[in-house]
């Protein structure tokens, strides 16, 4: 790591999030289970997935960097990388596609409030929630099987050059295949613009359908304003990841490999290190991945009112 001052600090930094994220998302979990009038609203079962997804998260990405900073070495390649590499992109996905269901559940419940009951079942939302997760997960199996037919294993090192198998590290362990970082944007990018399409879309109608509801009042609903603005602010915190994913792929593009390449001087008889650069992005993004999950129990578990009675 360029910057070995600060191993310190990230450590407690990491030691941290994962501690609030594991106790906020198993404390929420268990209210949510042990409530009669919790457990089977729809709202609330998206909820309990994305706990599942954030717990998910924090297991395969934390534990991994934790040691890796103990142990002043970034990790090595092993089937372990593999499980980390599938399953942080399923929860990555999953939890991002959740969320969006959950703007959307939100929606039908404020805009058809009559027929909401008949169009939100316990059954549609189990198939939802399936599909969710057999297109997260077959999303970071396709991006594994493309890394691993498509890279040029022979070149490849014992050691990776980052702290967690996340998708630019692996491919550029595996001799950056083509096909691998295509699809990978590709469907990434696409899920991140369906998911902000119907997120505004939702919020869009709900602030609508609120605000009109004082129009012959002569008033403006500035409740129905800061919600809006709330939940836009907390999925902005959801996408931070996304962005630093972005911001690191147009810098590797518009400034070529001389922004993200080695450092040409061996610290300590080791190999030459990442540069500067991309230790930052590379520390920036593990640090966001850690975030969402610890805002997510705050946010759509304690803040509503229906979890606070159950309290």
């Amino acid at each position: 790591i360029p910057f070995a001052p600060a191993v310190p600090a990230l450590l407690c930094l990491f030691l941290l999030l994962t501690l609030f994220s594991l106790l906020a998302n198993l404390f929420t979990a268990y209210i949510i289970h042990t409530s009669d009038d919790l457990s089977w609203l729809p709202r609330f079962v998206l909820c309990k997935s994305l706990i599942l997804s954030d717990l998910l998260q924090t297991v395969t990405i934390a534990p991994a960097v934790i040691y890796s900073l103990i142990q002043h070495r970034t990790m090595a390649s092993s089937s372990w990388c593999y499980f980390q590499y599938v399953a942080g992109g399923a929860s990555i996905f999953s939890s991002l596609t959740i969320i969006t269901c959950m703007a959307l559940e939100r929606y039908l419940f404020v805009c058809f409030a009559l027929q909401y009951t008949v169009m939100v079942t316990q059954e549609r939302v189990r198939k939802v929630l399936l599909l969710i997760w057999v297109y997260s997960v077959s999303i970071g199996l396709i991006s594994l099987t493309l890394v691993l037919c498509k890279g040029r294993r022979e070149e490849a090192a014992h050691v990776t050059m980052g702290l967690m198998c996340e998708p630019d590290m692996m491919e550029q362990h595996m001799g950056s295949p083509r096909a691998a970082a295509v699809f990978r944007k590709a469907m990434g990018n696409l899920t991140l613009l369906l998911c902000l399409l119907a997120h505004a879309f939702s919020y869009f109608r709900m602030y609508r359908n609120a605000s009109n509801a004082v129009v012959p009042f002569n008033e403006s609903n500035t409740a129905a304003r800061r919600t809006v603005l709330f939940y836009c602010g907390m999925l902005l915190l959801q996408l931070l990841p996304l962005l630093v994913k972005v911001a690191s792929d147009a810098l590797w593009e518009f400034r070529g490999t001389g922004a993200m390449e080695l450092s040409s001087e061996p610290r300590g008889g080791c190999q030459p290190g990442p540069s500067g650069t991309a230790a930052v992005f590379h520390m920036s993004l593990l640090t966001m991945l850690l975030v969402p999950p610890c805002l997510n129990p705050l946010v759509y578990g304690l803040r509503s009112v229906e979890f606070r009675k159950a309290l």
